[in-house]
């Protein structure tokens, strides 16, 4: 009792040295989902520029922040958790501001959000940011196939943090491509064909319906302006004879103007714009000469929606003929910018307005308009949706999965047929340290293999938050050993994890087993004390979730009282506070076979809850069991078994000792007892005693 009273005191000293060490390694849960607005000082650090800038909210189309200077666009901020959507591990949001230069690069990016436990529990603060920061300059028209593999211009995913830097890397790649496509720094991202070209006559672009047409008569024209002071003069001759069409296209532009031309018309357009050639013929012009001294074209707007645009002198191209065999008898050609107030690959409206005086001093007004729409001949293919990051983990860990696949198949056979087995004692025994070793060095050590009550809160919020499946596939490892749990929850309770498939669990009991067979002598927990030290590791489990709702920082201090990620998945590579707790959890070990499973493991208690659900009982006891004989009870690794026979499934590991006693003639007393001989049968006499001096 004096060693197990030490051996508590020694746990208690080094868990609080260990919390207290480790809340000034975490970064502070942030606890809205929003993604946070990047002011001018944040902005001048993703572009790299001292001067003042403006910050401008974008809600259109793809959301983000348009970043100027002197009224000239700098580049565009998008945020990961807003465009890509990004979350983590943890079940929770990425949140990455990605700035994107207006010569399709990376201009910087800054981590403002995030929960990952590996993040915060294993890696510092600086190495994140250095990763976060090595992202600057990347360009965004390089193909990007598989996001974990080492490319030569992006930062390497850091080891150990495989999944969550890949999911950061991700995040950041998405999303400043979609952010570059959006705001048109990309090529083709405002959904117009840019690249090809084919030859082709007037009468082929009218057909395809790259110029659309509006033509209005002088009668037309006369009764619309029928209060004008001069009227027109009658008959079917244009007024106005309009066409108008997007340019951008090369099989339009060239087409149309000639190289020369249009290479001088589209030369100076900016991100997210486009160029619209104007053409008309008759009797009203659809430039005027106001132009040339207010700088505003008065007579031409483009109306999209809401939003109406008139161009001024600075936006005009003059283009003195037309290039393109078949054209009809033109009076003016212009070519106007269209800013990025107008979306091209969307339908607008060409406007143009004729007016004349009226006898009574007043103004006839008449507008002509002209709808056009981007036509699907014009339009880009949209690029190949990347792969999701899911599919690429699997992918490139095909073979942990197929480890870990066999294991769990072989588990499964042996429990399906563990009558089978726990009838030959020597197979059981070996059978279940070779398995446990190979749960240890390939599973665990090996393959990251690890179950924590962090994914089971993690899990759990997921569930009230929004449920999304690739939270948890993004690693394949751990989602196959979770979805094995919950269905083995079903058949056998949580024994299936904790007594076969838990890493640290496997190393507690191989040591174990190593201390018996060195002498170590065990320490009996008394079946009072015993029950009632079940409370610590259903406390500590509904204290982290509970405390997950009030802050995940505070939830994932809590959480390291599992010597989990230290033991298993960091492989003893952390500061000695860490290891010390360890160490006291190996060495209460020694002496109480699995103590950290039987009174601490908050993971435990979480499997055991769902584990009442359980449908079936393999295990099998007699009436006997507790009443004529506790063998089994004494024998039993965890303390599972009462003094009444009965095993408790919530403390149960399913090691299957009790099933080799049940089934072995020569250790189960009630079997001994069936072979003696029946009553009433004389006994074969018993040899003689050796003479005394023959004893030895």
């Amino acid at each position: 009792m004096h060693s197990l009273l030490f051996i508590f005191g020694l746990l208690a000293t080094i868990s609080l040295a260990l919390i207290s060490s480790s809340v000034h390694a975490v970064e502070p849960h942030v606890a809205s989902v929003e993604s946070t607005a990047p002011d001018a000082e944040l902005a001048a650090a993703l572009f790299k520029t001292d001067g003042p800038l403006s910050v401008i909210r974008q809600e259109t189309g793809v959301p983000g922040w348009t970043v100027s200077a002197g009224g000239k666009v700098v580049g565009h901020i998008g945020s990961t958790w807003e465009i890509a959507n990004s979350v983590g591990y943890s079940g929770r949001p990425l949140d990455v501001l990605v700035g994107v230069s207006l010569d399709a690069r990376i201009a910087g990016a800054r981590l403002v959000q995030h929960n990952e436990p590996v993040l915060t529990l294993g890696i510092s603060d600086e190495d994140i940011a250095a990763y976060v920061n090595g992202f600057a300059g990347v360009a965004l028209d390089a193909p990007r196939t598989e996001i974990l593999t080492p490319q030569a211009d992006l930062p390497d995913v850091i080891s150990r943090a495989t999944v969550s830097t890949g999911v950061i890397r991700d995040g950041i790649l998405r999303t400043a491509r979609t952010l570059a496509m959006a705001r048109g720094v990309l090529p083709g991202g405002d959904g117009i064909d840019r690249l090809s070209y084919a030859p082709a006559t007037w009468d082929q672009l009218a057909s395809m319906g790259a110029l659309s047409h509006r033509r209005v008569t002088m009668d037309e024209a006369g009764k619309a302006l029928a209060e004008a002071k001069v009227p027109l003069p009658p008959g079917d001759a244009a007024f106005l004879d309009l066409y108008v069409g997007l340019i951008d296209p090369p099989t339009v532009g060239r087409n149309l103007l000639g190289q020369q031309v249009y290479t001088r018309a589209v030369a100076a357009l900016g991100p997210g714009e486009a160029a619209l050639a104007v053409l008309s013929g008759g009797l009203h012009s659809h430039r005027g000469t106001a132009w040339k001294r207010t700088g505003l074209f008065d007579r031409i707007q483009i109306r999209q929606g809401d939003r109406l645009l008139r161009p001024t002198a600075g936006d005009y191209v003059f283009v003195k003929r037309l290039a393109i065999e078949g054209a009809p008898a033109l009076k003016e050609l212009s070519v106007f910018r269209l800013g990025e107030g107008i979306d091209p690959a969307r339908p607008f409206q060409v406007e143009v307005t004729a007016r004349r005086p009226t006898g009574s001093g007043g103004t006839a007004v008449m507008t002509v308009t002209a709808d056009y729409a981007l036509p699907e001949a014009l339009r880009a293919a949209p690029p190949p949706a990347a792969e999701p990051l899911w599919r690429e983990i699997w992918m490139t860990k095909r073979p942990a999965t197929m480890a870990t696949g066999a294991m769990l198949g072989v588990l499964t056979l042996i429990l399906f047929f563990q009558e089978s087995i726990v009838r030959r004692p020597k197979l059981w025994r070996w059978g279940r340290i070779g398995f446990l070793s190979v749960t240890l060095f390939v599973l665990g050590w090996g393959l990251n293999g690890q179950l924590s009550v962090v994914q089971v809160v993690a899990f759990i919020h997921s569930l009230l938050t929004g449920f999304r499946w690739e939270t948890f596939l993004i690693e394949p490892v751990i989602f196959l050993l979770w979805s094995f749990v919950a269905l083995g929850l079903l058949f056998w309770g949580r024994g299936v994890y904790c007594g076969w498939l838990c890493p640290f669990g496997a190393l507690q009991e191989l040591l174990n087993t190593a201390a018996q067979r060195l002498g170590i002598q065990q320490i009996a927990v008394p079946q009072a004390l015993h029950e009632r030290l079940w409370v610590i590791k259903y406390t500590l489990f509904v204290a982290i979730l509970a405390l997950s709702f009030y802050s995940m920082h505070d939830a994932l201090v809590l959480a390291e009282a599992e010597p989990f990620k230290t033991a298993i998945s960091m492989r003893m590579m952390r500061a000695w506070p860490f290891l010390a707790f360890v160490g006291v959890l190996l060495l209460a070990g020694l002496f109480i076979e699995r103590f950290y499973c039987r009174y601490l493991c908050p993971l435990g208690a979480a499997l055991a809850i769902p584990a009442k659900l359980k449908i079936f009982d393999w295990l099998r006891r007699r009436p006997q069991c507790g009443r004529e004989c506790r063998l089994c009870e004494t024998k039993c690794t965890v303390g599972a078994i009462d003094p009444l026979g009965r095993i408790n499934p919530n403390e149960c590991v399913l090691c299957l000792r009790c099933q080799v006693i049940y089934h072995d003639p020569a250790t189960c007393t009630v079997l001994k007892r069936r072979v003696r001989p029946a009553a009433g049968v004389s006994a074969p006499p018993s040899p003689p005693a050796p003479p005394a001096s023959t004893r030895p």
